[in-house]
């Protein structure tokens, strides 16, 4: 899974630079959880997108797609070589992901606050239709500002989804500084539990620490879990790292090449 996280960070770099635009921080922030969850937690089947007994996965956090485009096609969704395609014209990788149009992407998100809402419905029907599918909602820590964020947390608790499970990308920062500054979310865990889910902190680069983590909360019974994990924006790429003026601005060439040189690869 190191050798797949270097992988899809250099994808990331790669098509943000071929596209002109898109949001690096936020996705290289998300690698090592959407890493474990695709390529070890996930009840999923590439070859079988629609499968109704599939584990669903959300990107609430919709600007950080490509992230999950690059998880999706070095899973086997479709060929790698469409990621360059991000943002075009009929591409089917846009902006900001849409289950209409790419396979595998289980909710159009983007519009932040949403997602947890539609991972809740998900969970509730996947329990009335009896189905052993499980649902991953990815929110970034930002998007914790969003009041129905903890409208939907407080439905789920009081249905006891105990088949979904959150996950905050706690890197700190959102779009123009500090999430501390621009609207303070802490304390996170104590905020969660005090809606009546089951909680787990988790460092969110360590593969071995996430996938026990979702293993935990598997068997979790009676209510939702939220794994609450430590990470840092633009994480892999030196310069980009805690930097909040990379939360969505694209590499030049120059800065592109060094970003990938720093990761082992080349534009």
């Amino acid at each position: 899974m190191q050798r797949i996280a270097r992988q899809i960070r250099c994808d990331i770099i790669r098509m943000i630079h071929a596209a002109g635009s898109g949001h690096p921080g936020a996705s290289l922030s998300a690698v090592e959880i959407v890493t474990a969850l695709y390529f070890s937690v996930m009840n999923i089947d590439p070859s079988r997108p629609d499968w109704p007994r599939r584990d669903r996965f959300i990107l609430s956090k919709g600007h950080a797609c490509p992230v999950l485009y690059a998880a999706l096609a070095r899973r086997g969704y479709f060929p790698a070589d469409e990621l360059m395609t991000l943002r075009r014209i009929n591409s089917t990788l846009q902006g900001h992901p849409d289950m209409n149009k790419t396979p595998g992407v289980d909710m159009t998100s983007g519009s932040l606050g949403n997602g947890l809402s539609c991972g809740g419905g998900m969970a509730l029907a996947a329990r009335l239709d009896s189905l052993p599918a499980r649902i991953y909602v990815l929110l970034g820590d930002g998007e914790l500002q969003e009041g129905i964020v903890w409208e939907a947390a407080m439905t789920a608790a009081h249905y006891r989804l105990d088949n979904l499970c959150a996950i905050v990308d706690n890197n700190g920062l959102q779009l123009d500084g500090f999430t501390r500054d621009v609207m303070g979310v802490g304390p996170v865990s104590e905020k969660w539990r005090s809606f009546g889910w089951n909680v787990i902190e988790t460092g969110g680069h360590d593969l071995d620490a996430l996938v026990r983590a979702f293993e935990s909360a598997r068997e979790t019974k009676g209510r939702p879990t939220v794994v609450i994990a430590a990470t840092t924006k633009g994480k892999g790429v030196s310069f980009m790292e805690n930097e909040c003026g990379w939360h969505g601005r694209c590499p030049t060439g120059d800065e592109a090449a060094r970003a990938l040189v720093e990761l082992g690869e080349t534009l």
